[in-house]
């Protein structure tokens, strides 16, 4: 039997440790084995035990939570999970965690309300379990724990409550090819990679990548100051152009549709589809339903099987599907489960990505 997974929580807050400990160990497969108020007691406690991920609060006392990651990935690399408050003005530092090696981003969980405290667990109990299978500073961890996670909603949804089923005559082509990317732990950074590489005539682009809401929004922002692409977060309505990338809004379901030779976006509120919000599978069920053999679908580091599902019926309505290599991935989950399907046409590492979906797009 696999060990579970070792969980350090630093946060100034005695009230969000408390909470953040009851959500965590509601899991059979997590155990928080400290808790620190601040930097300083957390380097205490690891010295004493080193645990298999640490969640991190941003604000803190005597050291800020980014200074103290950079230290910690500079002497002694665990996995972090950032955990924030729902502020937009804070995005720009998490995202700077991102950077700084940080695995994953989580909004602090809220008592009172039973359903957001349900998608909290998910959501927070998820991202642990990810990182502790993640690669941080190119090395494996060690394996523990990691099985589909048990805190399932009362009802199993998936794409299908969100859209009809898709079309299955072969799709009219059209001009334009629209490339849908699904990302998760470990995309952040592997999203800039791609799109860092493409020109400003590359096809237009739709991404999920799982991250809170209020936090997409710094991330598009931030891409669009470094690609010759044009970011910016999807907005109901937006048309997917040449040389423009949409990015899901954190906490909405983005889904492509097309109107004669035009494609755009609808962004809407739903059940969490896929165990996220925004899907994977929402957004690649739709490329299949509007755009078929027009499409291509790409599906990046992650854990679990969001967008398995929807690439599965993207190949099957004739696009092109691409999966990065488990070599180059934070955690490998979602390739994998592509892979695993028969649906996936070229596999490649994160180098090689931008270069297949150009290569794709223009077959």
């Amino acid at each position: 039997m696999t060990r579970k997974i070792r969980v350090l929580i630093v946060d100034d807050s005695a009230t969000v440790r408390q909470t953040l400990a009851a959500v965590l160990e509601s899991d059979p497969q997590i155990e928080v084995i400290g808790v620190a108020s601040d930097p300083f007691q957390a380097a205490r406690r690891i010295r004493e035990e080193i645990p298999d991920v640490i969640t991190l609060d941003v604000e803190m006392p005597r050291m800020d939570g980014v200074t103290f990651l950079r230290k910690l990935m500079a002497q002694h690399p665990v996995p972090v999970v950032m955990c924030s408050s729902l502020v937009e003005a804070g995005s720009e530092t998490l995202l700077q965690a991102l950077e700084a090696g940080a695995v994953d981003i989580v909004v602090k969980p809220r008592m009172g309300v039973a359903e957001h405290l349900m998608e909290s667990r998910i959501r927070i109990c998820d991202a642990v379990k990810a990182a502790a299978s993640a690669r941080v500073s190119g090395a494996r961890r060690p394996p523990v724990a990691v099985n589909r996670p048990i805190h399932e909603p009362e009802k199993k949804l998936t794409a299908d409550a969100m859209l009809p089923p898709p079309v299955k005559s072969a799709m009219a082509r059209t001009t334009e090819t629209i490339v849908c990317i699904g990302a998760s732990t470990g995309g952040t950074e592997a999203l800039r990679t791609v799109l860092e590489g493409l020109r400003p005539d590359s096809p237009g682009i739709v991404i999920v990548q799982h991250m809170p809401e209020k936090f997409t929004a710094s991330f598009a922002k931030r891409l669009d100051s470094l690609c010759a692409v044009s970011v910016k977060e999807a907005e109901d309505g937006d048309t997917v152009l040449r040389g423009r990338v949409l990015i899901a809004p954190g906490n909405k379901h983005t889904i492509l549709e097309r109107s004669g030779a035009r494609y755009y976006v609808t962004v809407k509120d739903g059940p969490l589809v896929t165990r996220h919000r925004p899907s994977v599978d929402v957004l690649f069920r739709s490329a299949a339903r509007s755009a078929g053999s027009n499409a291509v679908g790409v599906i990046m580091t992650g854990m679990g099987d969001d967008g398995a599902r929807g690439l599965e019926e993207m190949k099957q309505a004739g696009a092109f599907t691409i999966a990065q290599d488990e070599a180059t991935s934070v955690v490998f989950g979602m390739p994998k489960e592509a892979i695993a399907r028969g649906c996936v046409d070229r596999v490649a590492p994160l180098g090689s990505l931008t270069a297949e979906i150009m290569r794709a797009a223009t077959r």
